[in-house]
């Protein structure tokens, strides 16, 4: 299981220098929370019950960087005459517009003010462009009728051209057991929801009160989430949609959040710093799973440019901050990135997040999409996490409200994110580790991962067995290794335990059926046991269930 990563504050960006976030624009930073009239012991003066309740559910302490930032320091920087557009508690800062040098140096010489973020060069303007991620995607065409389920195939909802996309995943027996996402709540951060107030494809969303609310983290003085960029009504609908027969997401009962943290015509640093404030919003209102179809690397001002290697998982801002946000007990979901074809090759910020669940495309067949972005990090970690179809996407045309088709991961993302509120809803108790490595556990390459599929396509309903069928948590103190894995007809069992003495070997199917079981008389855990007699057993997936001194431990097998 991993280990989130919690910082301090005051040596979070120490290696992290860099000039105006934005033209104009400026990132603050204070040096405490001193005298704050806020308190961790009355956590529901900040945050929403559902997320103190996610906190406690998962064994989370209310911490100092969960308090808003001290508000006379907010009303310091007003008060010099600038123009506050987002504020993070978890950085403990603000970001700012400040029109002229002479606002720039009051704040400067407020005493609270640890930094300011400027530069010496002009840069940029708002004229529109096309971003780097967004310029390695595409849209339009309507999907193949290969697409569709088959005629013969009996599910709780008629998925149409989205059939594909679910079923690779083999998410639809979740759905039709009741976990489409009803009672989980997804925040989706993006540039902007073109018409997704109007489209009929969100009437099911609309209608039940399942869109929770909005809010601008680019444009906070003029809200412009339904009219800035149309990319977050695309990914909204892979989720979220529900046109039977034409169009079903794969969280159709989920309710949404909808964050504009991303500004569809520039590329500036500040809008990591957005996407951070918008994490934290997501966090307070009691938000389950973040979806992000973003990632940074190339700014419009150079000077801000992320290297290969600032994708460590600890050095850009938005990577700090999406950790931080698994630390508080969601799941990050994020694109892989769109630059597997182009020079930069790597997953971009915050993908490389040790903690943010990492996803890559492929098409509708299962073969790798070569615009989807390549791992490792940097530091040398398995990105991406798992993939799924990101190349011939079934999603909703925002201008027309028509079914259409796109390419990129910001399609294998959110696919992927309603999948995993799914398999969360079925499974409350556990925690967002438990979640993320059971679906890696499930996927297709787990046993032999690489930097081009991570550990491969999962499969979520095997996932939910390696949930349910067994308590699955392996128990530290012995390690069960099973060779060869993918096996034939038999294999060997060998345990790492000193000391200790094998009691009984199981074979359960993805039902929790027993369909092999073998007990012993204290065998020392030394000894190597052979498993075999296997040859009629049908090829899949299985769980191998082993009493070492009576403490069972599991491990997924499979059979070729």
């Amino acid at each position: 299981m991993q280990k989130f990563k919690l910082f301090v504050f005051l040596s979070l960006f120490s290696t992290v220098l860099f000039g105006q976030v934005a033209p104009d624009k400026y990132w603050v930073r204070f040096t405490d929370k001193n005298n704050s009239p806020y308190s961790i012991d009355n956590p529901q003066e900040f945050l929403s019950q559902r997320a103190i309740d996610r906190r406690i559910k998962q064994g989370i302490e209310i911490q100092e960087n969960d308090l808003p930032v001290n508000p006379q320091y907010i009303q310091g920087v007003k008060d010099a005459g600038a123009t506050v557009l987002t504020v993070s508690k978890w950085f403990n800062s603000v970001t700012v517009y400040a029109g002229n040098q002479s606002i720039v140096d009051a704040i400067e010489a407020l005493p609270y003010v640890l930094s300011v973020g400027k530069g010496n060069e002009k840069v940029g303007d708002n004229t529109f462009t096309e971003k780097p991620f967004f310029a390695n995607e595409s849209f339009g065409g309507i999907p193949s009728r290969e697409l569709y389920k088959s005629s013969d195939a009996v599910n709780e909802y008629d998925y149409g051209a989205a059939y594909n996309q679910i079923h690779m995943l083999n998410g639809e027996p979740l759905h039709n057991n009741g976990y489409d996402g009803t009672g989980m709540i997804i925040a989706v951060l993006d540039a902007g929801f073109l018409n997704a107030d109007n489209l009929s494809v969100f009437d099911s969303l609309w209608d039940s009160g399942r869109i929770l609310g909005t809010k601008d983290f680019v444009n906070p003085q003029n809200p412009e989430i339904f009219t800035a960029h149309y990319h977050g009504c695309m990914v909204l609908s892979t989720m979220g949609g529900n046109l039977p027969g034409q169009l079903v997401g794969t969280a159709p009962q989920a309710s949404y959040y909808l964050l504009r943290t991303e500004d569809g015509g520039t590329e500036y640093l500040i809008e990591e710093l957005n996407w951070v404030s918008g994490a934290e919003y997501a966090d307070s209102v009691g938000a389950d799973v973040l979806n992000t179809s973003l990632g940074y690397s190339e700014f419009d001002d150079p000077s801000q440019n992320h290297t290969y290697a600032d994708m460590d998982g600890n050095t850009t801002p938005i990577t700090i901050g999406a950790d931080i946000a698994a630390s508080k007990g969601m799941i990050p979901v994020n694109s892989a990135g769109n630059s597997g074809s182009s020079s930069w090759y790597y997953i971009t910020a915050p993908a490389d997040g040790d903690s943010v669940f990492t996803i890559g495309a492929v098409d509708a067949n299962g073969y790798l999409a070569s615009f989807s972005s390549r791992g490792p990090t940097f530091d040398g970690r398995i990105k991406p996490d798992v993939m799924a179809q990101g190349s011939g996407s079934t999603v909703i045309d925002p201008w027309s409200g028509q079914v259409s088709s796109g390419s990129g991961t910001s399609f294998s993302s959110p696919i992927s994110a309603g999948m995993v509120a799914c398999l969360w809803q079925a499974n409350p108790n556990k925690t967002n580790a438990e979640i993320m490595e059971a679906i890696r556990e499930s996927a297709s390459q787990f046993s032999d991962p690489d930097d081009d599929y991570g550990y491969g396509i999962p499969d979520y309903w095997q996932a939910n067995s390696l949930l349910t069928v067994l308590d699955h948590k392996i128990n530290p103190q012995y390690q069960v290794n099973v060779f060869p894995n993918p096996f034939n007809d038999e294999f060997l069992i060998d345990v790492k335990a000193e000391d200790a003495v094998i009691n009984s070997v199981e074979i359960l199917d993805v039902a929790g059926k027993i369909v092999y079981s073998r007990k012993f008389s204290n065998m020392p855990a030394e000894n190597k046991i052979a498993v075999s007699g296997l040859d009629k057993l049908p090829a899949g997936f299985y769980i191998l269930s082993t009493s070492v001194n009576s403490v069972k431990t599991t491990t997924k097998i499979l059979k070729k």
